[in-house]
């Protein structure tokens, strides 16, 4: 098993950079993230529009380019283990970032939400982090999952896209099911395909409604591979239980349909199956969870069972390979 670590001054865009570090298929990265303040926020009066440089914020890292990746190709990034690196993590609220203020797009006369920050007390090895009320007693330790909200690729044509704005090369999508056990396939754009990550959570609901999670800086180590000639039009999620596709776009309900198509055609095409067909078998056992509804772009996932795909496997097993890869990595570490 070939392990390599990676160090890097932190990016704030997918595009526009060369490679950190270039890896074999195979290859398991070890690496680690600043939270999405960039560390600036560490406390209750360290106010975000205070203590933080716009437009300078959820910092990601890499690229690390996979040796052999050709545009047409997908790499598969397979988490192998997240975990917090501080004792705290913070949250807050912006008076024109979330699901429920007002913002440059939905413009209301009344004042937006204050801004405010919550720190969170994280216990790694008891595995919870606390939320404490800010307007009252109230303290509540809720379970730790770990997730990275910020994974993706270079995106295609030379475009270079904040890495806040989610789309077809992955990016801010905020979903919390890119946990440790995922792997996360994407289209490759440009040579090497240029993978970052960055904006860990120690947890997150669907959603991510107030506009930011649980956020921590991370200690992560991810298995990467490559599959030849097997680009999909959207990043693809799989899982032990589950095959989930994503949609990121604006107004909700389109990215919504992206994911429910890009469902559907992979489910189709894992199972040989009239498109009708799939369109009936995903509508009645599909699942759709919000990843993100306050980004530039929403992101949605259509989520289905991999029970009903009767032993079909996704992109020839690549994701129980690679299971297998981090289970070694874990057993020796």
């Amino acid at each position: 098993m070939n392990v390599v670590a990676l160090d890097t001054e932190p990016a704030y865009a997918f595009g526009g950079r060369e490679a950190a570090l270039t890896v074999a298929p195979g290859t398991v990265v070890e690496l680690t993230t600043e939270d999405c303040f960039g560390g600036a926020v560490k406390g209750v009066d360290d106010l975000p529009s205070q203590v933080c440089t716009f437009p300078y914020l959820n910092p990601v890292t890499g690229p690390i380019a996979v040796e052999g990746a050709e545009p047409g190709d997908a790499v598969a990034v397979h988490f192998v283990d997240i975990r917090p690196v501080r004792d705290w993590a913070v949250s807050t609220t912006f008076p024109h970032f979330g699901a429920l203020t007002t913002t440059h797009a939905t413009a209301m006369l009344h004042p937006a939400l204050e801004e405010r920050v919550w720190l969170y007390d994280v216990d790694a090895e008891r595995g919870v982090c606390r939320f404490n009320a800010r307007s009252g007693d109230l303290s509540i330790e809720l379970p730790l999952d770990p997730m990275h909200g910020t994974v993706g690729v270079a995106p295609a044509a030379n475009e270079v896209i904040m890495s806040i704005t989610p789309g077809a090369h992955g990016g801010n999508m905020d979903t919390p099911e890119m946990r440790a056990g995922t792997t996360a396939y994407f289209p490759v754009n440009v040579p090497g395909g240029l993978i970052s990550l960055g904006d860990g959570h120690c947890r997150q609901g669907e959603g991510e409604v107030c506009g930011t999670a649980v956020e921590a800086a991370m200690s992560t180590v991810i298995a990467v591979d490559l599959i030849k000639g097997a680009a999909p039009p959207w990043p693809r999620l799989e899982n032990d239980a589950h095959l989930m596709s994503t949609g990121s776009a604006r107004p909700l309900e389109d990215a919504f349909r992206i994911s429910q198509h890009d469902l559907i055609t992979w489910t189709s095409s894992l199972l040989g199956l009239d498109e009708l067909d799939t369109y009936q078998l995903v509508s009645q056992a599909g699942l759709a969870p919000a990843g993100n509804v306050v980004d530039t772009n929403y992101t949605m996932l259509a989520k289905l069972p991999k029970t009903v795909l009767r032993g079909a496997p996704a992109y020839d097993g690549v994701h129980a390979r690679l299971r297998e890869t981090a289970a070694a990595y874990l057993a020796q570490r």
